[in-house]
């Protein structure tokens, strides 16, 4: 009855959506943690989750969309990603890439997308990277290129979702871009990243092969990447990228893990850039573009390995299994919380941006950066990180004392963990659900329900929580809160998008579904 009530008021979710892996029928099979799954499905061998969901609910009010790119991100990119309820397949390289249509609106083509970088020292690798775009190999090869991937996604108040599943691959891409001043930056992000990250994957192939012909078995490999070990150099990179693409489940070098990342790393910076310079195109019409900015979290899972990039506060959560059992004689779940929290409050956080301006008195104000924002790693926010950003603003709405942009930053933190037979599940959402739940609440919560509702919805489960929670601190029923409109409902909870994973190998079976 609560559920009901929630999705009939105006806080209804904007965003659910649930995905299990097909395969070969089988009968009754157990997890690895002992529990009896219900007949179905069998996931293949190359994944490493059987199933998914996600939900998100908004509580900020937001315009519909925006503008910018010329409308492209609004009118072109993200109808052809959204889709909220369920999930639905789509070529994963269109004829017309997303990249190419956003090149367009920046008036500009593919080898010179990114704008001139921040300072003069990173002229070199900037020159370096223009140069292998203008020559790079098609979008349609590579590990992120299947024939055809299921797509969902959609919005929340500020926050962006999107997952992306390639059976083919055993592959899993989850993103939730948690904006702040306005949709736009994650909307960009949404719009691009995901196509970037595919691209720069592609790129790393074929950089591979090119120092694979080129570099004698005795070289000695240096540069951004080591892609070739010492103790690998007969087995190029380019080899293992091939090795991992039909066989994931085997075992990989860490060069090809520390490739994986600095694609990720590099499609960020892509982003950051192709944003800040699109801000400086529009800031004479739009200023309040200069403070808009998103968290940034993603989550890469192909066979056993876990990859996750995060800038800002959200979290994501791995659930395994203790080796102590609990007094009943059951393995307890724990909590590892796989990303960093990149805000003021967090101690190391702090002493990184004292230490960044030591010429600044006060680089942290009212417990904010600059008095601004809580967090200190963020996507765009331009008017933190350069001064004529900062001055297209005007009265208080400026940063005063400027002293050494830039103050936030958006070198990512970034991981990767190997999935072994104890992990259960993954948490992914933004920093609103851990406002009223615990890292380890969330995993006892989700727990406890995946054994009493194997084919259920717990990224859902967890936003009815958390919403009973949020009004009972507020001292509301639950309809009294959601009937609270959009805007004045952000006193009580913020936009929350929720992403459940649940990990498992070819002994988990699940219902045969694309939609929860």
């Amino acid at each position: 009855m609560q559920q009901q009530r929630m999705m009939n008021s105006e806080g209804e979710l904007k965003v659910s959506f649930g995905y299990q892996c097909n395969g070969h029928r089988d009968g009754s099979c157990e997890s690895p943690d002992g529990y009896n799954i219900v007949p179905g499905i069998k996931i293949q061998k190359t994944s490493s989750f059987s199933c998914l969901s996600g939900a998100a609910l908004s509580a900020n009010a937001t315009l519909a969309n925006t503008n910018i790119c010329n409308g492209l991100i609004g009118a072109e990119i993200l109808p052809s990603l959204d889709s909220p309820n369920s999930f639905r397949r789509v070529p994963s390289s269109p004829t017309l890439s997303r990249l190419d249509m956003l090149s367009s609106s920046l008036q500009s083509s593919l080898s010179n997308l990114s704008c001139s970088p921040s300072s003069p020292s990173d002229l070199p690798e900037y020159d370096t990277c223009v140069s292998k775009l203008m020559i790079a190999p098609c979008r349609s090869e590579g590990i992120l290129n299947g024939m055809e991937v299921q797509v969902a996604g959609g919005a929340a108040g500020e926050d962006r979702v999107q997952a992306v599943c390639s059976e083919e691959h055993g592959l899993l891409f989850c993103a939730i871009y948690d904006g702040f001043n306005g949709r736009d930056a994650a909307d960009f992000l949404a719009g691009t990243l995901y196509e970037s990250v595919m691209f720069y994957s592609n790129l790393f192939e074929w950089e591979s092969k090119i120092d694979a012909t080129r570099a004698p078995d005795d070289s000695d490999f240096g540069g951004h990447l080591q892609y070739i070990f010492e103790d690998e150099r007969k087995d190029s990179a380019a080899n293992n990228f091939a090795k991992a693409s039909l066989h994931p489940e085997r075992e990989i070098s860490s060069s090809f893990q520390h490739a994986v990342l600095d694609s990720l790393q590099r499609a960020l910076n892509q982003a950051e850039n192709d944003f800040l310079h699109m801000v400086e195109q529009e800031m004479e019409d739009r200023p309040d573009l200069v403070s808009v900015g998103s968290c940034v979290l993603l989550v890469l899972l192909h066979g056993n390995n876990l990859y996750t990039l995060n800038l800002g506060d959200s979290r994501a959560v791995l659930a395994t299994y203790d080796e102590v059992n609990d007094l009943s004689g059951h393995k307890r779940l724990k909590a590892i919380q796989l990303t960093e929290s990149h805000t003021v409050e967090n101690e190391d956080e702090k002493t990184r941006l004292l230490s960044e301006h030591p010429d600044d008195p006060m680089p942290i104000v009212a417990g904010k950066v600059k008095g601004k924002l809580k967090v200190t790693r963020a996507f765009g926010v331009g008017y933190l990180k350069k001064k004529n950003l900062n001055d297209a603003l005007m009265g208080i709405l400026r940063v005063r004392n400027l002293i050494s942009p830039p103050y936030v930053s958006t070198q990512p933190s970034l991981n990767v963990h190997r999935i072994t037979k104890s992990d259960h599940f993954v948490i992914v959402a933004s920093d609103g659900l851990f406002d009223f739940f615990t890292n380890e609440e969330t995993v006892d919560l989700v727990g406890c329900y995946i054994v009493s509702n194997p084919s259920g919805d717990p990224a859902k489960f967890l936003l009815e929580h958390l919403v009973e929670r949020a009004a009972e601190c507020a001292g509301f029923s639950l309809e009294e809160l959601m009937n609270v409109p959009a805007g004045r409902r952000r006193k009580y909870h913020d936009d929350v998008t929720v992403i459940v994973i649940i990990l498992g190998t070819n002994k988990r079976a699940s219902k045969a579904s694309t939609c929860v």
